[in-house]
């Protein structure tokens, strides 16, 4: 009122400011041989000298100078509203986000950053702590010292297992190459910048009882010939000239195996693409060494046999064992009956895949760490300062819980990425977000049920979702429904239905729920007498209410923003919005709005709109309460699909029956978008882990035949056959008979680090019965007859196939205690274990009767 009496406008003051705060340098003049700046005095070095601006008015004086302390209220403060807060342990904090340079040591980083802290320390204010919200130091400490150690621990396994079974020299021999190959890959991994971390070292295990497979093969071998009589540089040539060749090519197929993950596009194959890069390293580098260090080891520290008084060699079969003959007889009788044989493996075959439709699903398993996250959605509209206090109630719960150590509180969304798989909130005023920590990680299972129903309880209104960090690629929620088209009863409608499954929570779509919103109503001709448009009023709103920017001050090194706006008891009341002055050219003074507007009416508005491909989505989210979300999946996926009218006939081609929706649930690719029946131009489309897990899978879909085509061609070139790879082939299946026995032991669910294992056996299986095979061709070559040739190949191959498999499976038992490994683990371990059995018996038989070898029992 003060401002319109004086004639004062908002725009004059804004000009007043600017120009006082303009920058001082005006100009420049030569003074003999210097060179001078020209700066006048008269700018601000307080803000309290603020209230002596003079402003020009425009009233009935001739535009009076008024200072600006008689319009005006001057303070200085921090930004209002605040645009987030962020506390810890109920203490208000200022987060300090660090990362390491790219290619750089994370231990070193989170090193040096302590000593420097420490130093910084006595230079803090008084009263400030400084804590840790999340350091990458310590976990990855924690993860690497505890993979050494699972690490340590294969190897130990491996050599104890070499020593057991094939005596203290061999045993010794192959734990010594395993040791050079392994340092050899630490080596070379450094060369190439793989650097260590979970997945490396992960890998590094799993290819540990690999890599001991061409050292078995050529020490075994090794160990025979010197038996029979052969001095240890023979023994070496013979055995190197023969499997040398087979075993590259048997490694390279094991390398292919794990190749699609290598070149994966997609987010999951960067995850894990350093699992590949540690394969292909450690198993070129075990041929290598098989086929010179292992030799050498062999001549120096292996005996030859014993000689006569003659100096003959004494020769001793060395395949007498009682072990050996037990095997010849197994494999004789199941070669003769080998119809019976092939019929039982493929009723195991035909059971394995029936309970394979059995086992649960999942992408990535949830993270160990000690920490999880609590999201609280509060109406949209709320005030930012109203989720404050909210919050307050949420921490003083928390912190009143037994297990709880910290807990970090983050308010208005927009926080840093602190861990590759958690992905920040935007900023929302009605977003929050709570990190819990713990002491002890097997506590969470409980706290974590605990929290989400007393959280839901003590705060009705919110939508509060307690998530767990993952162990790979996350955003939003587990499961999320796209809908495109703008009407958002369909949305409503799935929701119903999500909202009606007990077990589902933190369901809620991105377009929030409907805002009120006040709209002045211009009144176009009283506005266009006074010579008002539209801008001009909603900036004289926006000045009044938020307020506008008025100009910058400079104090030191530091820009501070100025704001202009009305008084807090004029903003806070609605009745005030017709007194707000506007300048008006015509009047040439200010008058209220009230006289330019013929109303205010309250109506609603959606808050956010997102656009997918230009097109309106609405996008819903919710998770699972317990479980795998694969389980609540397929409860509200066909109910939604039919709740929405999806068009079934034309996606299936055919008419199909209310009665038999559940039966006749479309099977939804991330990438299709699936029509719905009476609403043209609308469609649907499934995301979350279910996208991201198609994702993957299309993406290893894509390379997956590349690479299996380059195994079977491999085959060919080793063999020259097409019988004999399609023999080698023919046990690749065999695994699921373990792989599907395992996981459901284990309750482990199949998902991606699961069908990364079974692509994995496919390379160990075909390695194993190369082996075989090639014998078989050496023991005919030879001049053995069929039958003989094939048993005795399969006897003299027992012992490197047997160990390579048995080291492979008693070397991944570190594996299970680790999470994210634990499914893949469990699918090496056991579909190797009963598919060695099955291949150590149906190679021979398969071979058997792809070549018509006739039984003969005096042979057997």
């Amino acid at each position: 009122e003060k401002m319109a009496e004086l004639g004062i406008s908002q725009q004059d003051i804004y000009n007043a400011l600017a120009a006082k705060n303009l920058p001082a340098d005006s100009g420049y003049m030569n003074v003999g041989r210097e060179y001078l700046a020209i700066n006048p005095t008269g700018e601000f070095t307080s803000e309290k000298e603020f209230g002596d601006l003079l402003v020009r008015g425009k009233g009935v004086d001739s535009g009076p100078l008024v200072y600006l302390r008689d319009v005006a209220h001057i303070r200085r403060g921090y930004r209002e509203p605040t645009n987030a807060y962020l506390r810890y342990d109920r203490k208000p904090a200022i987060g300090l986000a660090i990362s390491t340079v790219l290619g750089g040591n994370v231990i070193t980083m989170g090193e040096g950053l302590a000593e420097r802290l420490e130093e910084l320390e006595e230079l803090a204010p008084l009263g400030m702590e400084m804590n840790a919200i999340y350091l990458q130091t310590t976990a990855v400490t924690t993860a690497i010292n505890s993979f050494l150690v699972s690490l340590a621990e294969a190897v130990g396994i491996v050599v104890l297992v070499l020593l057991i079974f094939m005596g203290l020299r061999s045993g010794l021999i192959i734990g010594g190459v395993l040791i050079v190959t392994i340092l050899g890959t630490f080596i070379f991994m450094s060369l190439g910048g793989v650097t260590l971390e979970r997945i490396s070292l992960g890998a590094l295990v799993i290819a540990l009882g690999m890599l001991v497979d061409n050292a078995i093969v050529v020490t075994d071998g090794m160990r025979m010939k010197m038996k029979q009589g052969l001095d240890a540089l023979t023994a070496a040539r013979e055995v190197v000239g023969q499997v040398g060749v087979p075993l590259l090519g048997a490694t390279l197929i094991a390398i292919a195996a794990f190749a699609a993950i290598g070149t994966s596009p997609d987010s999951t194959g960067e995850y894990c693409r350093t699992l590949f890069y540690v394969i292909l390293i450690s198993l070129m580098l075990s041929w290598v060494t098989a086929v010179t260090t292992t030799p050498l080891f062999c001549k120096t520290f292996m005996k030859t046999a014993p000689r006569d008084n003659e100096g003959a060699a004494v020769q001793k079969d060395p395949y007498g064992g009682m072990v050996y003959r037990i095997y010849r007889g197994f494999l004789s009788t199941a070669i003769r009956m080998r119809w019976v044989t092939l019929a039982v493996v493929v009723a195991l075959f035909a059971l394995a895949v029936m309970g394979f439709g059995h086992l649960k699903n999942s992408f990535f398993p949830d993270s160990t760490s000690p920490q999880y996250y609590i999201d609280f959605w509060f109406p949209e509209g709320t005030h930012i300062e109203e989720t404050n206090r909210q919050m307050q109630k949420a921490e003083d719960y928390l912190m009143g819980l037994e297990d709880v150590d910290h807990v970090v509180t983050m308010i208005g969304g927009g926080q840093v990425r602190f861990l590759l798989t958690y992905t920040p909130e935007s900023e929302y005023d009605s977003f929050a977000q709570i990190l819990v920590k713990v002491e002890d990680f097997t506590k969470i299972p409980d706290l974590f049920q605990e929290t989400q129903q007393d959280l839901e309880e003590m705060f009705p209104q919110a939508i509060v979702n307690t998530r767990l960090f993952v162990l790979g690629p996350a955003t939003g929620g587990k499961i999320q429904l796209r809908i495109n088209g703008p009407d958002r009863q369909l949305g409503e409608k799935a929701e119903a239905v999500v909202l009606a499954d007990p077990l589902a929570k933190g369901v809620r779509n991105e377009w929030r729920r409907k805002v009120k919103v006040v709209r002045p109503q211009l009144a176009e001709a009283q506005a266009r007498r006074a010579g008002i448009d539209r801008p001009q009023l909603a900036q004289a709103i926006q000045a009044a209410m938020d307020g506008a920017p008025a100009g910058v001050y400079r104090e030191k090194d530091e820009l501070i923003p100025i704001i202009a706006r009305s008084p807090e008891g004029e903003r806070a009341d609605l009745d005030n919005l017709e007194t707000i002055q506007i300048w008006s050219p015509a009047a040439g003074k200010m008058i209220p709005i009230g006289q330019v507007v013929s109303g205010f009416e309250v109506a609603f508005e959606d808050p956010h709109i997102w656009r997918r491909d230009r097109t309106k989505m609405l996008r819903i989210h919710f998770d699972q309460r317990q479980g795998l979300p694969v389980g609540l999946l397929n409860r509200v996926k066909p109910k939604i699909e039919q709740a929405l009218g999806v068009n079934v006939e034309r996606i299936l081609g055919k008419p199909v029956s209310p009665d038999k929706w559940t039966a006749a649930t479309i099977p939804i690719k991330y990438r299709d978008m699936v029509p719905l029946k009476d609403m043209p131009g609308y469609y649907i489309a499934w995301g979350g882990e279910f996208e991201d897990a198609v994702k993957a899978q299309n993406s290893l879909a894509n390379s997956i035949p590349i690479f299996f085509g380059l195994m079977i061609l491999l085959v060919i070139i080793l063999f020259n056959s097409i019988k004999k790879t399609l023999i080698i082939w023919l046990t690749v299946p065999l695994s699921l008979i373990g792989v599907t026995a395992g996981l459901l032991l284990f309750d482990q669910p199949f998902g991606f680090m699961s069908l990364l294992g079974l692509m994995s056996l496919a390379g160990m299986l075909i390695k194993n019965a190369i082996v075989l095979i090639d014998q078989i061709d050496l023991e005919m070559g030879s001049g053995k007859a069929p039958f003989q040739a094939v048993l005795d190949s399969g006897v003299s191959r027992l012992i490197p196939v047997s160990m390579a498999a048995l080291t492979t499976i008693l070397g991944m038992i570190p594996l299970l205690q680790d999470a994210f490994f634990i499914a893949m683990a469990v699918t090496i371990m056991f579909g190797l274990g009963f598919a060695t059995v099955l291949t150590l018996v149906v190679v021979p038989v398969l071979y058997a009767v792809f070549y018509r070898v006739k039984y003969a029992k005096e042979m057997a």
